[in-house]
This record gives structure tokens, C-alpha cells and sequence, in this order.
């Protein structure tokens, strides 16, 4: 089964731990890069950058990051080359991210959904496959350039 990084600051611990534990017992392998206490002092970049370089490295197929709002974990992620983090909170945008865009990391915020939202999206999300047709191909080497170029300045 596919393995799974999670990461959460503490706007998003409580789903980060829900979302855990199904997707464990749905048979995933986690990898769960914290926060694993509740403090409400942490910065989501100190969970979310591990998460992103791991699927950068390819050391997790997809990642989960959670913040409040969901916004600064997606900002955080997208720093990292080889990341593709989307801000989901809609079935479309879940699999639609990843058929066209190749999008690895789901970003969510734990003061916008519920769990049972957020289950349906990352499930959906999951089972997604990039559809590799050759204008989605294009775009995403497109993105990969400016990376390559961003790295080597």
C-alpha cells in the first residue's frame, strides 16, 4: 500500500490524528512528521518542510499537510523543488489536482473542515492518478524548469 507523510501544526493536530488512524487502518503506511503534542506556540513550517522534502525525495509517494486555515501549509510546501501542494476543500479539486497537475501534497485546514469532509477529500486524493496526457505533461515540466532554475541561482 501506498506510504503516506502527514504533518500538522497545532491549527490542525486534532484532524491530523484522525486522519492518522484511518488512513492506517485503510492499510497505508504513515509517516507522521508531527506535531505530537498540542502546543500552540509551534510554526507549521517545522512540520510541513519535513513532510515536503520527504516527497520531494520520494521517501513518501503522497503528503498531508495541515495548518488552520490550510493556507500556510500549502505556502510552505510549495517552497520545497518537486513539490506540488494544493489547498483542497472540494472533490474536484481532490482529484482534479492530481489527474492534471501531478499534485502530491494535500493541504487542508483544521478550522475549515470536519473529518468526515476531510476523509472523503483524502481518500479521493489518494485513489487520484496523474493522467499524463501531453498538455498536462507540458505544464509540469514547465513548473519543474522555473524550479531548476530557482535552485541553480
Amino acid at each position: 500500500m501506498m506510504r503516506v507523510g502527514i504533518a500538522a501544526d497545532h491549527g490542525g493536530l486534532t484532524l491530523k490524528g484522525q486522519l492518522a488512524e484511518s488512513l492506517r487502518g485503510s492499510g497505508y503506511d504513515v509517516v507522521d512528521f508531527g506535531a505530537h503534542q498540542l502546543d500552540p506556540e509551534d510554526d507549521y513550517p517545522d512540520f510541513v518542510i519535513p513532510l515536503a522534502n520527504a516527497v520531494a525525495l520520494g521517501e513518501v509517494e503522497r503528503g498531508v499537510a495541515i495548518c488552520g486555515s490550510g493556507i500556510g501549509a500549502s505556502i510552505a510546501a510549495n517552497t520545497i523543488p518537486g513539490v506540488r501542494a494544493g489547498l483542497i476543500h472540494d472533490v474536484f479539486s481532490a482529484h482534479q489536482g492530481v489527474e492534471d497537475d501531478n499534485m502530491n501534497v494535500f493541504c487542508l485546514g483544521g478550522n475549515v473542515i470536519g473529518f468526515s469532509l476531510a476523509w472523503e477529500l483524502l481518500e479521493t486524493f489518494l485513489a487520484a492518478h496523474f493522467s499524463g496526457a501531453p498538455r498536462h505533461r507540458r505544464r509540469v515540466a514547465k513548473v519543474q524548469a522555473l524550479e531548476n532554475q530557482n535552485v541553480e541561482s
